[in-house]
């Protein structure tokens, strides 16, 4: 085997131990929250292949990433800010 195939098998794994991390720590249920983390993941993961089986450029990646990071930065930053209101609501 290649270096190449070597570096696809390992990406795949990678994702794959990802995928079922994200499975077993997860609530019950699909909220706003899980589905965009799911996503993330899928994207991360296929992007990640594609690079590793020379299809996409080095450039094109850095931005996927940049937009993930950027996504998920929102994401939790939403999360924080509707906990919060549910305080204030709940609060006395």
């Amino acid at each position: 085997m290649q270096t190449n195939d070597w570096l696809l098998i390992a990406v795949f794994v990678v994702g794959v131990v990802a995928l079922i991390g994200f499975f077993a720590t997860k609530r019950k249920g699909f909220g706003k929250f899980a589905t965009s983390v799911l996503l993330l993941l899928l994207i991360v993961i296929m992007s990640g292949l594609f690079f590793a089986a020379g299809k996409m450029e080095a450039q094109l990646l850095g931005n996927i990433f940049f937009a993930v990071v950027g996504f998920a930065g929102g994401l939790f930053a939403g999360k924080e800010k509707s906990s919060l209101r549910e305080e204030r609501a709940v609060g006395p």
